[in-house]
């Protein structure tokens, strides 16, 4: 009972290092809201204003259209609380993956604690789960951290992904969990376009795996499938669809005609030989391109030293993990395979099955697609800490050497992030335009028109965001156009107009108001303000005429 107690102290207290590392400075760090979280936010706030999102569709279901990038609706309804409490703002939005962040460590421990029971070491007559070393090695990892700070999907997916194999494991004793489970499979689903591909691979894992349960819970086994089925059932002509299918258009390289010119060449060169075409078959070619594909997300400078090239999805000077996680996870690979138990083949699976749909985009490895791999490597690691612990002799040189690294690591991590990031890569992350719209806001009434450049992407969406623009007037006074994939480009609204370069029209009239990058104010116009990126490289210049 006093273990146990203490246990639970001992959660607690990780729980609250999870919350704190996810919370601190949340509003300000990452430095700027980033594009994608600006079209959230604002698409959050107008359903919670109007019940129809920025195309003025009413309580869209399986997409929202946004920039034409068709989003998963998880996200936006899940941030109408935060939004409706904190109001409009960037803390507000980002307040939902934080949070479902802080629920992963929790639900991790769970998670493990069905995986392998009671299973612990013990310190000095002390004994503690192998749950709350998984969960604490979660709470401070690289990459969960990094995706619980920003307002990205993938992260509130992949709560609702672990939680769905969570409460799977728990239907093995009671049935009606399993109904809960599917619910949970089926928001994740709704959240993230990854997790449409990877969770129905999941679910067949878990029931191959676990087959000799399914016949105890028949009933409650065709219940939560019927169940699932039900909220899914949406999704498929949906899915079927240009619009369902465009995100994975855009990103896979299996609807490239490269391979197939070069397989087709080849076998020209070689006189149409039956060799050759074996040997340069285009089904080949893909297949080998996947398989390296694959193989990139297991590099070990992606996953423990540099990780992700984009900056936005990690620092650039940390890997997704520590390199201290690096022989505790070969140790738990190792002692789990000599389990060869269901266990085992869950965990080798998860993370086996967890990178096929990043596998099939061009640009790999991906920090972002793949992040459905955790909880996986804490879990081996944590099995692998538990298990060499038992092994070595000199107990109180492997703690203190375990305490030791994981404090200069995660001393060393917290510091590039908080001290160092935000002004490196704060370009990447679209800095700036909150301060440009607190500039002109207060004076936009001065200027019969005012020109904002669109070289950084698209500015529409922060003008709506920090302006907190009423989406009634906003469709009103839009003017937009929408190409045959399906984006829209915003050409204006209101008094506001975007373009590149961002000069005015001949027929143009009266004081206008022009947003250029460096060096790209028209000749006549007055320079009234630099703003800034914290490393003091100049963002945006403003000027009038």
């Amino acid at each position: 009972m006093r273990n146990r107690r203490r246990e639970r102290l001992i959660l607690a207290t990780i729980v609250l290092v999870a919350a704190l590392l996810r919370f601190y400075k949340l509003g300000s760090n990452p430095p700027s809201l980033y594009w994608d979280e600006a079209s959230l936010g604002y698409n959050t706030y107008s359903i919670l204003k109007t019940g129809y999102d920025e195309h003025g569709e009413f309580l869209p279901i399986t997409r929202f259209i946004a920039f034409g990038d068709y989003k998963p609706p998880g996200y936006i309804y899940a941030a109408v609380p935060s939004i409706a409490v904190f109001g409009l703002t960037e803390f507000a939005v980002r307040f939902p993956s934080a949070f479902a962040g802080i629920l992963t460590v929790l639900v991790t421990y769970f998670l493990v604690k069905e995986l392998f029971g009671e299973k612990s070491l013990n310190i000095k007559h002390q004994t503690l789960n192998i749950g709350v070393i998984a969960a604490f090695l979660l709470a401070i990892s690289p990459w969960h951290l990094q995706f619980s700070r920003g307002a990205f999907e993938a992260n509130l997916a992949t709560f609702f992904s672990i939680s769905g194999v969570y409460l799977f494991l728990r239907g093995r004793e009671k049935g009606m969990y399993w109904i809960l489970s599917a619910l949970s499979f089926s928001l994740s689903m709704y959240t993230f376009n990854t997790h449409r591909v990877f969770v129905p691979i999941l679910i067949a894992g878990l029931m191959v795996i676990y087959r000799k349960h399914l016949r105890h819970n028949l009933k409650y086994l065709l219940i939560s499938a019927a169940l699932l089925l039900t909220l899914l059932s949406p999704l498929v002509p949906y899915l079927q669809s240009r619009e369902g299918q465009l995100r994975f258009r855009e990103v896979t390289f299996l609807l490239d005609v490269d391979p197939i010119i070069t397989a087709n060449d080849r076998i020209a060169r070689e006189g149409n030989s039956m060799w050759a075409k074996i040997v340069h078959n285009r089904r080949v070619q893909f297949a080998m391109e996947f398989l390296k594909h694959y193989g990139d997300h297991f590099r070990a400078n992606f996953l423990f030293f540099s990780g992700d090239v984009n900056p936005r999805l990690g620092t650039r000077d940390q890997g997704l993990l520590y390199i201290a996680d690096l022989p505790f996870i070969l140790a738990g690979l190792y002692f789990l395979v000599k389990r060869k138990d269901t266990t085992s083949a869950l965990i080798l699976f998860w993370w086996l099955s967890a990178v096929l749909p990043a596998s099939t985009a061009r640009e790999t490895p991906h920090a972002l697609r793949t992040l459905n791999v955790l909880p996986v490597p804490q879990i081996i690691a944590a099995f692998g800490i538990v298990n060499l612990y038992k092994l070595v002799k000199r107990k109180r040189i492997f703690i203190l050497l375990f305490v030791s690294c994981y404090l200069f690591l995660v001393t060393s991590y917290l510091h590039t992030y908080h001290a160092h990031y935000p002004k490196t890569w704060a370009a990447s992350w679209q800095y700036g335009y909150k301060q440009l719209v607190e500039y002109i806001t207060p004076i936009q009434q001065q200027y019969e028109r005012i020109y904002v450049t669109t070289s950084y992407g698209r500015p529409y969406i922060y003008f709506l965001f920090y302006m907190q623009y009423p989406p009634q007037t906003y469709w009103e006074k839009t003017d937009a156009e929408r190409d045959w994939f399906g984006f829209w480009t915003v050409k204006g609204f209101d008094r506001y107009f975007f373009r590149d370069p961002p000069q005015k029209s001949e027929e143009d009239g009266g004081k206008w108001l022009v947003v250029s990058v460096p060096g790209e104010l028209p000749d006549k116009a007055t320079k009234l303000l630099e703003i800034a990126f914290p490393n003091g490289d100049t963002a945006f210049e403003i000027g009038e005429e």
